[in-house]
């Protein structure tokens, strides 16, 4: 096996024709995956910048681009698991930019192998130590907020941050 962790979280072919759909629509797209309360636990697909993400939320990875989150008490129960989002007739969530299309996100998953849950621990450990401090964000932003030009991708802000993205 790779050395390489998996993904934590990967979309079928449905879910990505669908999310570039909503992204011609909406613009940029990111997903929170819901805990519960009034939609159940669905994954949420969001414009950028109308979700506020909260320090406690776990970053999973991204789907063609759009920022995967999760809740840290729901990773917890999710963690030895790999989410599949993919796409289902129906309505989606209450908030959620698939609701009224007829078609809902929905999230699959599979249990991890001990040597793929080895390989994330691993990671995760080293990932940690090359967090940007929230110092070195808010300046980032400053310096970005000071200069006139679009919004850079994920990509683009973690690598300007200097910020590992898994690609080892």
């Amino acid at each position: 096996m790779s050395s390489k962790p998996i993904p934590r979280v990967i979309a079928t072919q449905a879910a990505l024709s669908f999310m570039a759909m909503l992204r011609q629509m909406h613009g940029a797209l990111m997903f929170f995956q819901s805990g519960g309360c009034c939609d159940g636990s669905v994954p949420q697909c969001y414009a950028v910048g109308e979700f506020n993400v909260s320090t406690t939320d776990v970053y999973l990875g991204d789907l063609d681009g759009a920022a995967f989150y999760i809740g840290a008490d729901q990773f917890e129960y999710w963690k030895h698991t790999q989410l599949i989002i993919d796409v289902a007739e129906g309505n989606g969530g209450m908030f959620s930019l698939d609701n009224g299309t007829g078609k809902r996100f929905i999230t699959r998953s599979r249990l991890l192998t001990d040597e793929e849950n080895r390989l994330l621990e691993k990671a995760n450990n080293h990932d940690e130590s090359s967090k940007p401090t929230k110092e070195q964000v808010r300046a980032w932003l400053a310096r970005r907020l000071a200069r006139p030009m679009p919004l850079p991708s994920l990509e683009q802000i973690r690598q300007e941050l200097g910020w590992a993205t898994g690609e080892r």
